[in-house]
């Protein structure tokens, strides 16, 4: 009796035993299953949480001005000329042939010989003055009446030889518009001051 009694207590202990390991290795089964699982739910929540954070699309950059450029126009004066229907044409000098010897201080009257070849007539008003040179303290000369197209006129100027100069002494005259704007042909003066040496040739014998 009490020898089976034994054998069925250790049988039940045996069964017990095996139950238990049995529970064990399916908790420790089912803890393996629920770590993959939870393993793989990061994952894949890592990945939606990357392809979330990337954009769909490249982003385009728009960069708007902050002010409109002001156009710069740029204004070019013209050159002032005269009119092209004025025109001057000298024709000869009347007096003082370039060259001419003359004394310091000395007062003489230039006069040339003129033609208006344009296709207007001179205006009273127009004015006939130094444009370069020595003046030779000459003054304008004034029109005081019209000179029409074609028209052959005398123009004079009273000049004062200069001092203290020897040699060549230029001056250059033209006519100008009612504007100030000279037109034509200048017309030049050239005389001699003093004493003009010249060179000696000698003859080799």
């Amino acid at each position: 009796m009490k020898t089976r009694i034994l054998s069925i207590t250790i049988i039940l202990i045996f069964g017990v035993l095996l139950f238990s390991c049995g529970t064990n290795n399916a908790q420790q089964t089912d803890n393996a299953d629920a770590l993959r699982t939870e393993a793989v739910q990061t994952y894949a929540a890592s990945l939606t949480q990357v392809l979330v954070i990337l954009p769909s699309a490249s982003p385009t950059l728009t960069v708007e001005p902050t002010s409109t450029p002001t156009a710069i126009t740029a204004t070019l004066e013209t050159p002032a000329f005269a009119n092209p229907c004025y025109k001057l044409l000298w024709i000869e000098d009347h007096s003082i042939p370039d060259g001419t010897q003359m004394k310091p201080n000395e007062v003489f009257t230039k006069t040339w010989y003129v033609q208006n070849n344009g296709g207007c007539a001179w205006a009273p008003g127009f004015t006939f003055a130094n444009v370069g040179g020595d003046p030779m303290r000459g003054k304008p000369f004034v029109l005081t009446e019209p000179i029409p197209v074609g028209a052959k006129r005398e123009l004079s100027i009273e000049l004062v030889v200069p001092s203290g100069q020897n040699g060549l002494i230029q001056s250059s005259w033209q006519m100008a518009d009612e504007n100030g704007l000279f037109f034509g042909d200048p017309l030049t003066i050239n005389i001699m001051v003093g004493t003009v040496t010249t060179p000696t040739v000698t003859k080799a014998p």
